[in-house]
C-alpha cells in the first residue's frame, strides 16, 4: 500500500509515518519503508515536510539478472576507458551480467588524486593527469554529488540502490533532492572499485588511450601509456567513458574516423553568496532548523538564455584546471554543506553558430580561449579573476570586498568579466542577475562575488551513436555518458553506463560481434 502527501510539520518525528502506516493497517507492517521526502517552503509561515510511504506484508525481490553463459563470453576482456560514473556504472553492470571487464583511468585513484588536488590548491603545481577532471570517480567525485536529474529512467532506482550498497546515505533513495557530498563519493567510488577488482576485473590507474587498431569497423587492441611506457591490449570492446574534459582524446578519435559533431553548451560565472542569504530568502526565520537551503534560478532573454547550475549549498568554489595556463572553477560541497558561502554555476547558452568553423572541435578551442584569457586576468599565477554583483551590473572595477569573502584556494584578483568572456555572455549575465534576483531576492547582493570562468558545463562535442548504441561504423566501440554528449550529470551518466552493459550483454548473447 502507497500513501502519498503526508504533511508533517518541521521538527515533528518521523515515527509518526510509521504509526499511519499501522493505523491503515490495524496491525504492524512486515515492511515499511520511505519512497519520496521533499520540503514545500512555499508558505513560510507554515513549511513542512511532505512524504510518500509504502508498507505491507511482502516485498517482492525483482528477477535476477540474466548472465551471459561461459561458452559466449570473449576471449578478450571488454575495455572501459573512463571511472567516472558513466564507467564504473558500466563495469559494475558487466560484473552483474557475468563479465569481467578492464576499466583504464588516466589519472590517480581516489586517494591519491586528493593528494594532487590539495598540492595544486596550496602550491599551484597542476599535475594535468590527475585534478578536479581526472581521477578516479571523475569530476563528480568533486562536486556536491547531487544525483536529482531530468531524465525518468526507470533505471534511477537502480543507480541509487547501488550507490548506497557502496556506501552512500540511504537517505539518497527517497530524497526529492538527494546528493552524496564530495566527502562520501570518495569513499563510494573507492568501494566501488574495490568490488570490480574483487570479482574479477580490474582497474588500471594512470593509464592513458593513446591509441587504438581496427578492422573491418572492430576495435581489435588499444594502446595505452603508463608511467612506464606504452603497451598494447587487445580487447572484446570498447566503452568510452571519456568524460567531458578530455580534449586530447577527443582529438584521438576524430583522427580516427570517429564521427562526431559540435554541440550547445554554456559558458559563464560561478557566483556566491552568503549561505545565510540564501536560507532566509528561501525559508525565512526558522531556515537554520532546516537543511542547508538551494535555489535555481533562469532568466529567458530575447536572444539567449542563462540559468544557474550545479549549485553547491554550504561549499566552495574549486580550482579546476586540467591544462597548464588556465583557469577553470567548479563547485564542490561536502555532506554537510555547511561552509559560510554558497556557489553555483550561472552560465549563458553557447550555441554551435557562436564557435563553430568548421570543425567539431572548435567548442574546445572556444573554451580553452576563455580559460587562458582568465588565467591572464588573474594574473597568470592561477588565481581566479572575480568581481563584485554590483559593480559587474554597473560595469565598473571592484576594489574592496564586502561581506562575502572568495573561497577559490589559490587567491583572487579583481578582474572584470570583459577581460575573458565574449560580449554575448557579459551582457546576458548582466541582464540576467537583476532578472533572477526578481525571484530569488538575495542574488543580486551587491556583495555577493563573481568569480570565473565556468567552462565546464558539458562536452562540447557529441559523438555520433548507432540504432545499437556503437559510434557509427564500428562494431565494438561504445561512447557514453557526458564526455559522448548524452547525459547530463552523476544520475544520468550512470544510467547510459548501465544501458551500454546491457547493449554489449546482448550482442555478445546474439553473436553480433
Amino acid at each position: 500500500m502507497v500513501i502519498n502527501d503526508i504533511k508533517l510539520k518541521i521538527g515533528e518525528s518521523e515515527k509518526r509515518l510509521y504509526e499511519i502506516a499501522c493505523e491503515q493497517l490495524g496491525y504492524k507492517p512486515s515492511y515499511f519503508r520511505i519512497l519520496k521526502k521533499s520540503l514545500d517552503a512555499r508558505k513560510k509561515n507554515d513549511i513542512r515536510y511532505v512524504y510518500s510511504i509504502e508498507f505491507g506484508e511482502e516485498i517482492f525481490e525483482p528477477k535476477s539478472l540474466e548472465k551471459i553463459e561461459r561458452n559466449k563470453i570473449p576471449n578478450e576482456p571488454i575495455l572501459v576507458v573512463g571511472s567516472g560514473p558513466c564507467g564504473l556504472f558500466c563495469a559494475l553492470r558487466l560484473i552483474e551480467r557475468g563479465f569481467t571487464p578492464i576499466v583504464i583511468e588516466r589519472g590517480k585513484s581516489v586517494d591519491e588524486r586528493e593528494k594532487s588536488c590539495s598540492k595544486f590548491f596550496t602550491t599551484a603545481s597542476l599535475d594535468t593527469e590527475s585534478n578536479i577532471q581526472f581521477g578516479e570517480g571523475g569530476a563528480g567525485t568533486f562536486s556536491d554529488g547531487k544525483l536529482n536529474t531530468q531524465t525518468h529512467s526507470p533505471l534511477i532506482k537502480k543507480v541509487l540502490a547501488e550507490f548506497v550498497k557502496f556506501g552512500a546515505p540511504e537517505e539518497i533513495e527517497y530524497l526529492s533532492k538527494p546528493h552524496i557530498g564530495s566527502d562520501n563519493l570518495k569513499i563510494v567510488v573507492k568501494n566501488m572499485r574495490r568490488y570490480i577488482e574483487q570479482s574479477g576485473g580490474k582497474v588500471l590507474f594512470g593509464t592513458k588511450l593513446i591509441g587504438f587498431s581496427q578492422s573491418g569497423g572492430k576495435i581489435v587492441s588499444v594502446k595505452v601509456a603508463t608511467k612506464h611506457g606504452e603497451s598494447e591490449i587487445k580487447v572484446s570492446a570498447l566503452v568510452l567513458a571519456i568524460g567531458h574534459s578530455a580534449r586530447d582524446t577527443y582529438k584521438l578519435l576524430y583522427d580516427n574516423g570517429v564521427t562526431m559533431r559540435a554541440k550547445d553548451f554554456a559558458v559563464g560565472v560561478r557566483i556566491e553568496h552568503l549561505q545565510s542569504e540564501v536560507g532566509y530568502s528561501q525559508y525565512g526565520s526558522e531556515y537554520k532548523k532546516l537543511p542547508t537551503a538551494d535555489y535555481k534560478g533562469v532568466y529567458n532573454g530575447k536572444d539567449r538564455s542563462a540559468f544557474t547550475f550545479c549549485m553547491c549549498p554550504g561549499g566552495e568554489v574549486v580550482p579546476s584546471a586540467s591544462e597548464e595556463n588556465t583557469v577553470v572553477t567548479n563547485g564542490m560541497s561536502n555532506y554537510a554543506r555547511n561552509l559560510d558561502n554558497a556557489n553555483s554555476a550561472l552560465v549563458v547558452q553557447v550555441r554551435r553558430a557562436d564557435y563553430e568553423k568548421g570543425s567539431p572541435l572548435d567548442g574546445i578551442d572556444f573554451q580553452r580561449a576563455i580559460e587562458q584569457k582568465a588565467f591572464i586576468s588573474g594574473g597568470g599565477d592561477y588565481r581566479a579573476p572575480i568581481t563584485l554583483v554590483a559593480d559587474f551590473i554597473k560595469g565598473q572595477n571592484s576594489k574592496n570586498l564586502g561581506s562575502v569573502s572568495p573561497t577559490y584556494a589559490l587567491g583572487t584578483k579583481f578582474a572584470r568579466p570583459e577581460t575573458y568572456l565574449p560580449p554575448f555572455i557579459t551582457d546576458t549575465l548582466r541582464l540576467a542577475i537583476p532578472d533572477i534576483a526578481k525571484r530569488l531576492r538575495f542574488f543580486a547582493s551587491p556583495d555577493a562575488v563573481i568569480t570565473g570562468p565556468e567552462t565546464r558545463t558539458s562536452s562540447p562535442v557529441k559523438i555520433e551513436r548507432s540504432e545499437s548504441g556503437t559510434a557509427l561504423g564500428f562494431t565494438n566501440l561504445y561512447p557514453g555518458g557526458e564526455g559522448a554528449g548524452y547525459s547530463g550529470g552523476i544520475t544520468s551518466s550512470a544510467v547510459d553506463g548501465i544501458k551500454i552493459a546491457d547493449l554489449i550483454f546482448n550482442a555478445v548473447n546474439q553473436n553480433e560481434w
